[in-house]
């Protein structure tokens, strides 16, 4: 039998019966009762409806922003729906927790979520280095002035610092650990700030990281130098060192 609606369709695995769709829709869209597989196909974009799409939402990444779901095949009735059967966590209009995820748990990964420009700086930064084994009670994020945020999430708590110019930009590193992005500043960048924010951030921790910093092999004394010179600390760094060293 001759296939009138063969450029409609392409091979597919997963696919929903249509046998369940009513007459009018079928004739509509110019799709035989006969054939028993149904593909919706849009000006721009493929739906497969009515099916379990496995593997898609990989068990490794926390975080989605909806633009990932649709760039992967989901329409927001999808969308709607995974939400719904507990799949995935709604954080705010634009960004969902994987319900799903077996991955190891960084807090980190949240941060896109409700601060997309937000860098993990200062002690959180110190810590991910090493640098320090204080602990904070919240992540440290640099933010520019005047930035707006969604609602932060009630298990994670942000300590937001405002960082205008080159001390936002500077040494900004994103790192992603198995497809869960994050933004910090490099690891320089990191003990400038430090040193920056020492009556803040504690005078004996100020000497810890410093010290801790000058103790790896793959320190950059060259770099360190030029990131204090632009950020206005020089001075200060230098007479840290002359004590330190």
């Amino acid at each position: 039998m001759e296939n009138r609606n063969s450029n409609l369709y392409k091979t597919t695995t997963n696919v929903q019966n249509c046998s369940s769709f009513p007459e009018d829709f079928s004739t509509k869209y110019g799709i035989s009762k006969l054939f028993p597989y149904f593909v919706e196909i849009l000006p721009s974009k493929k739906y497969i409806y009515g099916m379990t799409q496995k593997n898609v939402l990989s068990d490794q990444k926390l975080v989605f922003s909806s633009d990932e779901l649709q760039k992967q095949g989901f329409s927001y009735y999808q969308i709607t729906k995974m939400v719904e059967q507990g799949k995935l966590i709604r954080l705010n209009k634009s960004y969902y927790e994987n319900a799903g995820f077996t991955g190891d748990m960084n807090d980190f990964y949240y941060v896109q979520a409700f601060a997309p420009q937000g860098v993990i700086c200062l002690l959180s930064a110190a810590v991910y280095y090493g640098l320090t084994t204080f602990r904070p009670d919240a992540i440290d994020v640099a933010i520019p002035p005047k930035t707006k945020l969604s609602t932060q999430p009630e298990s994670q708590r942000f300590s937001l610092h405002y960082f205008s110019g080159e001390r936002h930009s500077l040494g900004v590193r994103t790192i992603s650990e198995n497809k869960n992005p994050f933004k910090i500043y490099d690891i320089e960048k990191t003990v400038v700030d430090i040193i920056s924010n020492r009556n803040k951030v504690g005078i004996e921790e100020t000497k810890e990281i410093l010290t801790n910093y000058l103790a790896r092999q793959d320190r950059n004394i060259n770099k360190l130098y030029r990131y204090a010179g632009k950020l206005s600390c020089l001075k200060i760094l230098k007479t840290y060192l002359e004590v330190l060293v």
